[in-house]
Protein backbone atom coordinates (compact mmCIF):
# COMPACT_ATOMS: atom_id res chain seq x y z
CA UNK A 1 0.00 0.00 0.00
CA UNK A 2 0.95 3.26 -0.86
CA UNK A 3 1.93 4.88 2.58
CA UNK A 4 5.50 6.46 1.95
CA UNK A 5 4.18 7.70 -0.93
CA UNK A 6 1.04 9.61 0.48
CA UNK A 7 3.08 11.00 2.87
CA UNK A 8 5.14 12.62 0.57
CA UNK A 9 2.31 14.43 -1.03
CA UNK A 10 -0.15 14.75 2.06
CA UNK A 11 0.47 18.45 2.87
CA UNK A 12 -0.11 19.09 -0.38
CA UNK A 13 -3.40 18.35 -0.47
CA UNK A 14 -5.25 20.77 0.99
CA UNK A 15 -6.87 18.88 4.15
CA UNK A 16 -5.97 21.33 6.47
CA UNK A 17 -9.59 22.54 7.39
CA UNK A 18 -11.11 19.51 7.63
CA UNK A 19 -8.35 18.05 9.58
CA UNK A 20 -8.69 20.41 12.50
CA UNK A 21 -12.44 20.49 12.86
CA UNK A 22 -12.15 16.62 13.21
CA UNK A 23 -9.31 17.04 15.21
CA UNK A 24 -11.55 19.84 17.66
CA UNK A 25 -14.21 17.44 17.47
CA UNK A 26 -11.93 14.45 18.78
CA UNK A 27 -10.86 16.73 21.42
CA UNK A 28 -14.33 17.32 22.40
CA UNK A 29 -15.13 13.82 23.06
CA UNK A 30 -11.71 13.61 25.36
CA UNK A 31 -12.24 16.26 27.20
CA UNK A 32 -15.71 15.13 28.02
CA UNK A 33 -14.74 11.81 28.80
CA UNK A 34 -12.23 12.96 31.11
CA UNK A 35 -9.71 10.87 29.41
CA UNK A 36 -5.51 11.65 29.90
CA UNK A 37 -3.95 8.62 28.35
CA UNK A 38 -4.17 8.90 24.15
CA UNK A 39 -2.45 6.12 21.80
CA UNK A 40 -3.53 7.75 18.05
CA UNK A 41 -3.24 4.63 15.61
CA UNK A 42 -2.27 6.45 12.33
CA UNK A 43 -0.83 9.03 13.92
CA UNK A 44 0.78 10.42 11.11
CA UNK A 45 2.84 13.79 10.98
CA UNK A 46 1.79 14.42 14.79
CA UNK A 47 -0.84 17.01 14.43
CA UNK A 48 -3.41 15.10 17.27
CA UNK A 49 -0.28 14.10 19.49
CA UNK A 50 0.45 17.93 19.34
CA UNK A 51 -2.91 19.22 19.99
CA UNK A 52 -3.04 16.86 23.03
CA UNK A 53 -0.58 17.57 24.54
CA UNK A 54 -1.25 21.66 24.32
CA UNK A 55 -4.11 20.36 26.38
CA UNK A 56 -2.25 18.29 29.29
CA UNK A 57 -3.41 14.75 27.77
CA UNK A 58 -0.26 12.02 27.74
CA UNK A 59 -0.26 11.09 24.04
CA UNK A 60 1.69 8.20 22.02
CA UNK A 61 1.28 7.74 18.54
CA UNK A 62 1.93 4.82 15.95
CA UNK A 63 1.96 4.48 12.61
CA UNK A 64 3.15 1.81 9.50
CA UNK A 65 4.89 5.06 7.62
CA UNK A 66 8.32 5.58 8.44
CA UNK A 67 8.39 8.84 6.62
CA UNK A 68 5.36 10.17 9.69
CA UNK A 69 7.05 8.80 12.04
CA UNK A 70 9.95 10.51 10.81
CA UNK A 71 8.59 13.94 10.68
CA UNK A 72 6.67 13.30 14.45
CA UNK A 73 10.20 12.29 15.70
CA UNK A 74 11.63 15.37 14.04
CA UNK A 75 9.08 17.40 15.66
CA UNK A 76 10.14 15.63 19.30
CA UNK A 77 6.93 13.58 19.66
CA UNK A 78 6.75 9.94 21.46
CA UNK A 79 5.92 7.52 18.14
CA UNK A 80 6.90 4.40 16.85
CA UNK A 81 6.56 3.05 13.67
CA UNK A 82 4.84 0.01 14.28
CA UNK A 83 1.61 -2.14 14.29
CA UNK A 84 -0.93 -1.75 17.16
CA UNK A 85 -0.63 -5.84 17.37
CA UNK A 86 2.86 -4.88 18.64
CA UNK A 87 1.87 -2.22 21.18
CA UNK A 88 2.73 -3.45 24.96
CA UNK A 89 1.32 -0.82 26.65
CA UNK A 90 -2.10 0.03 28.10
CA UNK A 91 -4.30 3.13 28.00
CA UNK A 92 -7.61 4.84 28.73
CA UNK A 93 -8.16 5.75 25.14
CA UNK A 94 -7.04 5.18 21.74
CA UNK A 95 -8.03 7.13 18.61
CA UNK A 96 -7.90 6.59 14.43
CA UNK A 97 -8.51 9.53 13.13
CA UNK A 98 -9.23 10.61 9.25
CA UNK A 99 -10.24 7.36 7.45
CA UNK A 100 -7.84 5.04 9.28
CA UNK A 101 -10.43 2.20 10.13
CA UNK A 102 -11.44 2.56 6.52
CA UNK A 103 -7.83 1.25 5.43
CA UNK A 104 -8.29 -2.47 7.50
CA UNK A 105 -9.74 -4.83 4.80
CA UNK A 106 -12.96 -6.58 5.80
CA UNK A 107 -11.49 -9.98 6.58
CA UNK A 108 -8.58 -8.29 9.14
CA UNK A 109 -11.35 -5.72 10.74
CA UNK A 110 -12.52 -7.38 13.98
CA UNK A 111 -8.77 -8.67 14.09
CA UNK A 112 -7.88 -4.97 14.15
CA UNK A 113 -10.64 -4.16 16.64
CA UNK A 114 -9.62 -6.79 19.19
CA UNK A 115 -5.78 -5.46 19.14
CA UNK A 116 -7.10 -2.06 19.83
CA UNK A 117 -9.17 -3.43 22.91
CA UNK A 118 -5.77 -5.28 24.28
CA UNK A 119 -4.18 -1.98 24.49
CA UNK A 120 -7.09 -0.71 26.42
CA UNK A 121 -7.78 -0.51 29.95
CA UNK A 122 -11.15 -1.50 31.21
CA UNK A 123 -13.79 0.79 30.65
CA UNK A 124 -11.71 2.90 28.03
CA UNK A 125 -12.45 4.59 25.01
CA UNK A 126 -11.75 4.00 21.46
CA UNK A 127 -13.31 7.00 18.85
CA UNK A 128 -12.75 6.61 15.24
CA UNK A 129 -14.33 7.75 12.06
CA UNK A 130 -15.64 6.14 8.61
CA UNK A 131 -16.50 7.50 5.46
CA UNK A 132 -20.31 7.36 4.65
CA UNK A 133 -21.08 6.02 1.34
CA UNK A 134 -21.92 9.24 0.09
CA UNK A 135 -18.61 10.54 1.52
CA UNK A 136 -16.66 7.64 -1.13
CA UNK A 137 -18.97 8.04 -4.01
CA UNK A 138 -19.89 12.34 -4.38
CA UNK A 139 -16.66 13.56 -2.31
CA UNK A 140 -13.80 11.08 -2.52
CA UNK A 141 -14.04 9.87 -6.22
CA UNK A 142 -11.86 12.26 -9.14
CA UNK A 143 -9.23 13.96 -10.20
CA UNK A 144 -6.94 16.07 -8.53
CA UNK A 145 -3.51 17.34 -10.03
CA UNK A 146 -1.20 19.48 -8.70
CA UNK A 147 1.81 21.55 -10.37
CA UNK A 148 4.57 22.82 -7.95
CA UNK A 149 7.78 24.64 -9.09
CA UNK A 150 9.20 21.24 -8.28
CA UNK A 151 6.81 18.52 -8.64
CA UNK A 152 3.53 17.42 -10.07
CA UNK A 153 1.15 15.72 -8.27
CA UNK A 154 -1.84 14.00 -9.78
CA UNK A 155 -4.18 11.82 -7.83
CA UNK A 156 -6.91 9.45 -9.08
CA UNK A 157 -9.87 8.08 -7.03
CA UNK A 158 -12.43 5.46 -8.22
CA UNK A 159 -14.97 3.98 -6.14
CA UNK A 160 -16.58 0.61 -7.37
CA UNK A 161 -17.38 -2.74 -5.53
CA UNK A 162 -17.55 -1.14 -2.22
CA UNK A 163 -13.50 0.16 -2.49
CA UNK A 164 -11.94 3.29 -3.45
CA UNK A 165 -9.08 2.66 -5.43
CA UNK A 166 -6.53 5.55 -5.53
CA UNK A 167 -3.58 5.77 -7.73
CA UNK A 168 -1.12 8.30 -7.06
CA UNK A 169 2.10 9.58 -9.10
CA UNK A 170 4.37 12.03 -8.15
CA UNK A 171 6.96 13.80 -10.51
CA UNK A 172 9.77 15.65 -8.60
CA UNK A 173 12.66 17.80 -9.98
CA UNK A 174 16.07 17.20 -8.86
CA UNK A 175 19.16 19.47 -8.45
CA UNK A 176 20.08 18.52 -12.56
CA UNK A 177 16.38 19.38 -13.58
CA UNK A 178 15.35 16.45 -14.12
CA UNK A 179 12.42 14.62 -13.10
CA UNK A 180 11.87 11.56 -11.31
CA UNK A 181 8.89 9.41 -11.52
CA UNK A 182 6.92 7.57 -8.11
CA UNK A 183 3.78 5.32 -8.43
CA UNK A 184 1.51 3.81 -6.12
CA UNK A 185 -1.71 3.13 -5.02
CA UNK A 186 -4.16 2.72 -1.76
CA UNK A 187 -7.49 0.83 -1.21
CA UNK A 188 -10.09 2.04 1.08
CA UNK A 189 -13.06 -0.04 2.08
CA UNK A 190 -16.53 1.22 2.66
CA UNK A 191 -18.41 0.04 6.11
CA UNK A 192 -22.26 0.13 6.37
CA UNK A 193 -23.14 0.81 9.81
CA UNK A 194 -24.63 -2.48 10.35
CA UNK A 195 -21.30 -4.13 10.03
CA UNK A 196 -19.49 -2.14 12.01
CA UNK A 197 -21.76 -2.17 14.97
CA UNK A 198 -21.36 -5.69 14.21
CA UNK A 199 -17.32 -5.88 14.18
CA UNK A 200 -17.21 -3.84 17.61
CA UNK A 201 -19.60 -6.08 19.50
CA UNK A 202 -17.47 -9.10 18.40
CA UNK A 203 -14.71 -6.98 19.37
CA UNK A 204 -16.06 -6.79 23.19
CA UNK A 205 -16.83 -2.84 21.96
CA UNK A 206 -20.23 -0.95 23.43
CA UNK A 207 -20.75 1.90 20.59
CA UNK A 208 -21.95 4.51 23.19
CA UNK A 209 -22.23 7.31 20.29
CA UNK A 210 -22.73 7.70 16.91
CA UNK A 211 -22.40 11.65 15.59
CA UNK A 212 -22.75 12.28 11.79
CA UNK A 213 -20.73 14.82 10.23
CA UNK A 214 -20.28 17.54 7.08
CA UNK A 215 -16.73 18.06 6.44
CA UNK A 216 -17.01 18.56 3.18
CA UNK A 217 -21.04 19.02 2.00
CA UNK A 218 -23.61 20.33 3.59
CA UNK A 219 -25.61 17.72 1.35
CA UNK A 220 -25.19 14.92 3.29
CA UNK A 221 -22.95 12.78 6.00
CA UNK A 222 -19.58 12.20 4.65
CA UNK A 223 -18.27 11.07 7.97
CA UNK A 224 -19.45 8.72 11.01
CA UNK A 225 -17.03 9.68 14.22
CA UNK A 226 -18.05 6.02 16.13
CA UNK A 227 -17.19 6.38 20.52
CA UNK A 228 -16.66 3.04 21.70
CA UNK A 229 -16.38 1.97 24.85
CA UNK A 230 -14.44 -1.60 26.38
CA UNK A 231 -16.59 -3.91 28.01
CA UNK A 232 -14.33 -6.14 28.87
Amino acid sequence: MGLELYAKIEEYLDFNEEVKNLHKLFLKIIFEKDLTNVIDIGCGQGAFIMHLLANKVKAYGIDLSTEQIKICKDYGLNAKCTDIKDVKDSFDCATAIFDLVNYIPKNDLVQFLQNVNKVLEDGAYFIFDVNTLFGFEDVAQGVLNINLSDKFIAVDAKFEDEKLYTDITLFSKDKNDLYKKEEDSIVQYYYEMQYLKQALQDANFDVEDIINLNLYSNEQADKIIFVCKKIK
